[in-house]
């Protein structure tokens, strides 16, 4: 006899299968989206603050260490173009973020059941909100305290006037590595749930972990104490923070079947 289980599952996703050329026009609708939400978000950018608004906005933590009158330079016959075009693309991505992550779910979610939309759509909520929260790390605490930590090395005889183009992309590398690395509990979580790991395999590898965290931080970051610091601190929080947080997903997000068998006695 069928498990009425298998038979539910059946039901709840008769009628939604489509053929392979349906799925690919799907993603080519969704891609094109994604391309309209960057290029709205550009344009807005554009009008206001302008590229060169963004790049005086993110080139606030470094200029506070810097010379009154002290500007950074642009060593490339073509950065003062480029450079700012760089910023603004990468400020629309960040800025479209929600819009891409919702047509990535709007892609998947007809394949899905019920029990699986409800954790997949709070996890990219909680993922967009971990990278904003990563990157604004970044640019109002990690960068400050990075570069006052440089410029005690600097000495008399040396200016320091760094390049835009560096200076971009030093900071944009930062951005990508704490939001990535903030991404920690979405993993934990993950694992749990997915039964890759348990909640007490986690907790007996905090020290483990801990180690990790200091070797992805030395990778990732510039050769400073201060960012190594600013990224594998975090890092060990988020863990924790994960750790708390799978139990109780793993509870919020099991399938109706399996909520019934742990009933059980």
């Amino acid at each position: 006899m069928a498990d009425p289980t298998d038979k539910n599952k059946e039901d709840e996703l008769a009628g939604t299968e489509q053929p392979f050329v349906q799925h690919l026009m799907e993603l080519r609708d969704r891609l094109l989206y994604c391309i309209y939400g960057l290029a709205v978000a550009g344009v807005l950018l554009a009008i206001w603050p302008g590229p060169s608004g963004l790049i005086d906005l993110i080139a606030v933590p470094i200029r506070a260490h810097m010379p009154h009158d002290a500007k950074l330079i642009a060593i490339g016959v073509f950065s003062p173009f480029f450079v700012p075009l760089k910023v603004l693309l990468m400020t629309a991505v960040l800025l479209a973020l929600p819009w891409l992550m919702y047509q990535c779910w709007m892609f998947v979610a007809p394949g899905l059941y019920s029990h699986e939309k409800r954790f997949a759509l709070p996890l990219i909520i909680f993922g967009s909100l971990l990278a904003y929260a990563g990157i604004a790390f970044v640019q109002f605490f990690v960068l400050d305290k990075m570069f006052g930590f440089i410029q005690r090395f600097t000495p008399a005889a040396v200016a320091a006037t760094p390049d835009i183009a560096s200076y971009v992309e030093a900071i944009l590398s930062l951005y990508i590595a704490f939001g990535v690395a903030f991404q920690v509990p979405i993993v934990v979580m993950l694992l749990v749930r997915f039964e890759m790991v348990t909640v007490e395999k986690l907790r007996s590898f905090r020290g483990y972990f801990i180690v990790v965290a200091f070797v992805v931080a030395a990778v990732l970051t510039p050769p400073d104490v201060v960012s190594q610091l600013a990224l594998a601190i975090p890092m060990c929080l988020l863990y924790e923070v994960g750790i708390i947080g799978a139990r109780y997903f793993t509870k919020y997000s099991k399938a109706p079947e399996e909520s019934a068998d742990s009933a059980q006695p």
